[in-house]
């Protein structure tokens, strides 16, 4: 099918498409987590000593008896048959930022021909899918396929209805058969007990009594684009690698910024619509959607929850949202820049740390006492950023995320810390011993009622930070809208534990010394801020200036891509890291590397392939069609029109065999094989494929521009971002 048929059905399909109306369900209250075996649900199915053992294992973690399990077990069953279940699934989240699932009947034959349906507590706590072709990163030999899942009974288990049934699905983990972590979850609980081990030393320090489980929450605001199916099914770059690889910009892209916080289409509000009543069944708090930047692209924003459930209900959201996109001729793209000279997307997460009894710790608190506790902890953060700010770049890195840092509404690749212009100066006061006078009972000034009660924010939002604190959390916006955030809720919350555990030994020494609780916390706010003060920068991070100063006089480190942060894993300090608080062992941490340099080399040959393929039998054939018809054409003019009609084929001809030069280097670029190690390679990609890919690029979006519109094989971008 020529490139004018393929785009103009597509056009004409979507204009004249009938309109999907989302039927409302009824009331919020009666659709809120109706799929969800959580606390109510099991309150209702269970006796009183059953649930009061599982809701101490929910909210604590603390371990459940297996005959409790063999109860619970039998509940999830028949609650779960009354929905029609037939089939139930470990779901599980391996090393490849999507989900895994293995579906088995709860069906049992008998003896006499019949069936039953069973499923007890061993079923429950533990699956074994097959694990030999999970990412492991050389944890265990090809041969060495055994896995394990077991049930995560922290995140509650929920019905997924399909158009092919229902299945009741269980959050696990994920291990292999000698017990090494082959998921995202292992990490991310491991790394909140880190935590909760480190906070509860520091609070008892400060005289807390009454300290509850402490757990880090997460509220991570999507972005995404959608692009009608007729478009996408006709660019097999969008299909196959979530990105136009080619792409000419068009007259009007955002300039206007019309598009932000704009009027929703109506066609995607009613998707939203439809998305939205499918989370609230699943007990996924969304709760704010709009149009983002780039037209085209949108927005969903959660609640906060805890970030383990978090975690969970991020990836089913990201599910959910690309199977309903679908059901309403969209295609749900999550790459992090899909379409050249336009906002990429991200996942802000809004992280921070608390529990029961003495709340949210990086809230800023009405008492001397309580704002303390905010400072040591808001303190530790700032130590891990400095310490780790490599750490963070590497888990949020990946081929795709290269594409978007330092670009427009995207932090850039320096990890810096932005505290707002008050809590910046009462850092930097107690760095220079300006909070040392006594106040009554002996209580030092902290000098912070200006940040206790206020009309306005004590700052203004920095959007080029990429970890900024934001009133009551920090935000950290370099995470890539593909993403699981499980990888960074990992990172910030060992960092936290290595710094809260430095906290305590500075306090515990201080003490020791004489300093009553408040010279103590000074004292060592003072020693953190030395240390560690340079990461605090509030200012424009997109600047070439702070790219100077950053570098040049603070020691902070510029990491443009990928091939430059992945090595970050292998550090000894970043080994020490983890391995001290217990989150992953070296070789966890190191079969990590492996895995995600792997994704990354991967990514980008793959589109290399892509773009040597279509620049061939797609734009290369569609300018030689339009060379001939201008060749005929010339034969019948005279004069200047000659001239002027051989200039053009000139100037297209000339385009064309550029293209095609290019395309044969990245050709020969591609069957180089023979790489020292996977570092090699990894910048092989980053240094030479991509500035390949990019100028077989550039050819090719010049012919867009001069080509015969009806004869350009590829939907363009006025259509994709535009035409609803």
């Amino acid at each position: 099918m020529s490139g004018l048929t393929s785009r103009k059905n597509a056009i004409i399909e979507i204009t004249n498409r009938a309109p999907k109306v989302c039927e409302m369900p009824g009331p919020l209250n009666k659709i809120w987590a109706t799929d969800v075996f959580n606390l109510a649900a099991m309150e209702e199915a269970l006796s009183k000593n059953t649930f009061k053992a599982i809701k101490k294992t929910v909210q604590t973690g603390a371990p459940l008896d297996p005959a409790k399990a063999d109860v619970v077990a039998a509940a999830m069953k028949d609650w779960a048959i009354t929905k029609g279940v037939k089939f139930f699934s470990h779901i599980f989240y391996p090393m490849t930022n999507i989900t895994a699932e293995k579906h088995d009947g709860f069906i049992i034959p008998n003896s006499d021909g019949g069936a039953i349906t069973e499923f007890t507590g061993s079923l429950l706590i533990k699956g074994e899918p097959d694990g030999s072709s999970f990412p492991n990163g050389s944890l265990r030999m090809t041969n060495a396929a055994r896995g394990y899942t077991a049930w995560d009974p922290t995140s509650p288990a929920y019905v997924m209805h399909t158009a092919n049934g229902a299945t009741l699905m269980i959050p696990s983990v994920f291990m292999s058969w000698t017990g090494e972590a082959l998921d995202k979850k292992i990490p991310l609980l491991r790394s909140n007990k880190a935590m909760d081990k480190a906070a509860q030393r520091v609070l008892s320090l400060m005289g807390e009594t009454d300290i509850g489980t402490l757990n880090s929450s997460c509220g991570a605001e999507q972005e995404y684009f959608l692009v009608d199916e007729h478009f996408a099914n006709a660019r097999p770059d969008l299909l196959l690698s979530g990105r136009t690889l080619f792409g000419a910009p068009p007259a009007k892209g955002q300039q206007f910024d019309d598009h932000y916080f704009g009027v929703i289409p109506a066609r995607v509000q009613v998707f939203m619509q439809d998305f939205e009543n499918k989370l609230y069944r699943l007990g996924i708090p969304a709760k704010t959607h709009h149009n983002e930047v780039a037209p085209g692209q949108f927005e969903i924003a959660p609640y906060y929850e805890a970030a383990n459930v978090a975690a969970d209900h991020q990836q089913l959201l990201m599910t959910l949202m690309k199977s309903t996109a679908k059901e309403h001729g969209f295609l749900c793209l999550l790459h992090e820049k899909p379409f050249a000279g336009v906002n990429g997307s991200g996942k802000h997460v809004n992280w921070s740390v608390g529990n029961a009894t003495q709340g949210n710790l990086l809230d800023p608190g009405s008492t001397p006492h309580d704002n303390l506790n905010f400072l040591l902890f808001c303190g530790a953060v700032i130590r891990g950023v400095h310490l780790h700010g490599p750490l963070l770049r590497a888990v949020i890195a990946s081929a795709a995320n290269d594409h978007r840092l330092g670009a427009n509404e995207a932090p850039p690749a320096i990890l810096s810390v932005y505290l707002g212009h008050q809590l910046e100066s009462v850092f930097h006061d107690i760095k220079d011993g300006k909070l040392l006078e006594k106040a009554k009972g002996g209580l030092m000034d902290l000098g912070l009622s200006q940040i206790l009660k206020f009309e306005r924010d004590p700052g203004d939002r920095n959007r080029t930070s990429p970890f900024a604190f934001t009133g009551n959390r920090f935000e950290f916006r370099a995470v890539g809208s593909s993403q699981s955030v499980s990888g960074p809720l990992v990172a910030m919350n060992t960092m936290l534990a290595d710094s809260l555990n430095w906290i305590a030994e500075k306090l515990e020494v201080s003490m020791a010394n004489g300093e009553d609780k408040t010279a103590a916390v000074i004292t060592v706010l003072q020693e953190l801020m030395e240390l560690h003060g340079n990461v605090i920068f509030g200012g424009d991070g997109y600047s070439s200036e702070w790219h100077r100063i950053a570098v040049e006089e603070r020691g902070l480190k510029n990491i443009p891509t990928s091939a430059d942060a992945l090595p970050a894993f292998k550090e000894e300090s970043v080994v020490e890291l983890f391995k001290s608080t217990g989150v992953l062992s070296p070789a966890e941490l190191a079969s990590r590397f492996e895995v995600y340099a792997e994704q990354y080399i991967l990514s980008i040959e793959m589109e290399t392939n892509l773009v040597v393929d279509l620049a061939s039998t797609r734009i290369y054939p569609a300018t030689v069609g339009y060379l001939d018809s201008l060749a005929s054409a010339a034969s019948n003019l005279n004069g200047l029109d000659i001239e002027m009609s051989h200039n053009s084929i000139q100037e297209i001809a000339s385009e064309a065999n550029a293209m095609m030069a290019s395309v044969r280097k990245l050709k020969k670029a591609i069957s180089v094989e023979d790489f020292a190690s996977i570092e090699k390679h990894m910048n092989y990609c980053a240094k030479t494929l991509c500035p390949l890919m990019l100028e077989v690029r550039s050819h090719a979006d010049a012919l867009e521009c001069i080509v015969a519109d009806d004869l350009w094989p590829l939907p363009k971008y006025q259509e994709m971002l535009f035409i609803r």
